[in-house]
């Protein structure tokens, strides 16, 4: 077939759910196009934490939405089969005395507000959550009984079975090289196997949605950033029944879950290592990075001071300048709806902005308004900002 109703770019775990959603909501001429294969470009290098912990309230609500979807996963899509690999083991996060503790206080009360649970926890209380930290300095400390992580690569697989069941195609190796245009409409896009007429265009691309504002002829508000991570081991296990950490008194913000079963996971929440190209390629990771990851680290988890580097990679986020996405459609570019800029909240959010997406495409009320999310707020000043600064935690 070479004519779609709707076509989307990217086979990462956006894209297919997206596709999955638009097939649920009864569209029948659905094509979902990728360069590589289903899952192996960003959404491969995601930590996969899930959490509703966010300190802009929008943000909150997509998680919300998420989280009873990955929560119910199998369910959700119909399929028995169908699973994100989700480990519920709780979401912790705390603050010392200074300058973000009131910011974090007020997220964890507009989380309350808005019918989240969310307990506060003694030093104690949270030691026994997490027993290989030490939690002494700690001014304030959140805990989210109902969040934990998931595996991307099953998540984004499920939704692509899921949505070819429902009749959707997925071109795998099929690169989209450009737009096709009558007027300031989009009737097409021009692939790598040759030209595919469409009457929508859903952009999932990511990091490579530089590609999409060269095809409208414009520039859009995103830039890519390189992200270090470091799986540690050490006699201390981190069990996957011990919650994720975020330890906002960290310089880097730092991150942390249990991996594998038994060892650390750990990265900074904070901006990244600015690419001048647009590549996934791994990047060597310098000992003077792990080394200041390293005393950061003993800092809360003292028995990590002699740990081992059990394994790396490097991710790349999408980035826009207050670190949330774009998401909706563009004005003045007909038939085109757009996903991107999800500056580290991609997995996260998957499966709400997917449903949101395909009802923006298919022109239908979205269960949460986009207008916050439109890409005119970087002109208007109305700006998503998070209270913790530019961060993956916004």
């Amino acid at each position: 077939m070479n004519n779609y109703d709707y076509v989307v770019i990217g086979a990462g775990v956006v894209g297919t759910s997206v596709a999955y959603h638009l097939t649920k909501l009864g569209a029948k001429s659905v094509v979902v196009l990728d360069r590589q294969a289903i899952g192996t470009g960003t959404t491969a290098q995601s930590s996969g934490i899930l959490r509703t912990h966010y300190s802009v309230k929008q943000n909150v609500e997509l998680a919300r939405m998420s989280w009873e979807i990955f929560n119910n996963f199998a369910s959700y899509l119909g399929d028995g089969d169908a699973s994100c690999g989700l480990v519920k083991c709780g979401y912790l996060i705390c603050a010392q005395e200074g300058e973000l503790l009131e910011p974090l206080r007020a997220a964890l009360e507009a989380q309350t507000t808005m019918g989240i649970q969310v307990n506060l926890l003694s030093s104690q209380e949270a030691a026994e959550r997490l027993p290989i930290a030490q939690f002494a300095d700690a001014a304030l400390i959140g805990f989210e009984p109902e969040a934990g992580f998931a595996d991307p690569y099953l998540a984004a697989t499920s939704f692509a079975r899921c949505a070819r069941r429902l009749g959707a195609h997925i071109h795998q190796g099929t690169g989209v090289i450009g737009l096709v245009w009558n007027g300031r409409r989009i009737v097409g896009v021009e692939t790598t196997s040759g030209r595919i007429s469409c009457g929508t265009v859903i952009s999932t691309q990511n990091i490579w949605t530089s590609e999409l504002a060269a095809w409208m002829g414009t520039t859009l508000p995103v830039r890519a950033e390189r992200h270090a991570v470091l799986a540690l081991e050490c006699d201390a296990r981190y069990s996957s029944d011990m919650p994720v950490f975020k330890d906002l008194g960290s310089s880097g913000m730092l991150y942390y879950r249990s991996y594998g079963g038994h060892q650390m996971l750990v990265s900074e929440g904070i901006a990244g290592e600015a690419l001048q190209s647009i590549e996934t390629d791994q990047a060597a990771i310098s000992l003077d990075y792990i080394s200041d990851i390293g005393d950061q680290v003993i800092k809360r988890f003292p028995a990590y001071e002699v740990a081992g580097l059990a394994s790396s990679w490097s991710g790349v986020y999408d980035v826009t300048p207050d670190w949330n996405p774009v998401l909706g459609a563009v004005a003045g570019y007909e038939g085109l709806v757009v996903g991107f800029g999800f500056s580290g909240h991609g997995f996260k959010l998957s499966p709400s902005v997917g449903k949101l997406l395909a009802q923006c495409a298919l022109k239908q009320p979205t269960d949460v308004a986009l207008r916050p999310y439109a890409i005119d707020r970087f002109e208007n000043g109305a700006l998503l900002r998070g209270r913790y600064g530019n961060g993956a935690v916004s």
